[in-house]
């Protein structure tokens, strides 16, 4: 196996094929999915802080499966959220996909987003 793996397809923003990889394996055990955010068709995914946290752990999983992996296989995640006030909700609905006992470790900050959403999910998983 290379020791760098893209998992595609390219990412697809507003009609033009943007220069990042929706994951990439290196070694062959470390899986690298690229933030993502909870969006369809242009627009939000969902209204409020808990769908899009699901929304956009639904795509991570979705990328996970494409390298080999599953959301329990994920390590590390980086979150970042519009407002601090939805860490609440968002800790809820992260607690209803991880369980305490297993979670990855994460970290959590605020910061503005260039989409028009509340939250940015990246992970780090091992391919076992």
């Amino acid at each position: 196996m290379d020791a760098i793996t893209h998992i595609g397809p390219p990412v697809v923003r507003a009609g033009k094929t943007q220069p990042i990889s929706p994951a990439v394996v290196a070694e062959g055990a470390l899986v690298f999915v690229s933030g993502q955010v909870p969006m369809r068709d242009g627009k939000p995914a969902a209204p409020d802080i808990a769908g899009q946290t699901h929304v956009a752990l639904d795509m991570i999983e979705a990328i996970l499966v494409r390298a080999g992996c599953t959301l329990a296989d994920v390590v590390k995640a980086t979150v970042w959220l519009v407002d601090g006030d939805d860490y609440p909700a968002f800790n809820a609905a992260w607690g209803e996909r991880f369980a305490p006992e297993t979670a990855p470790a994460r970290s959590t900050v605020i910061s503005g987003l260039i989409a028009p959403v509340r939250v940015e999910i990246e992970a780090v998983a091992v391919r076992r």
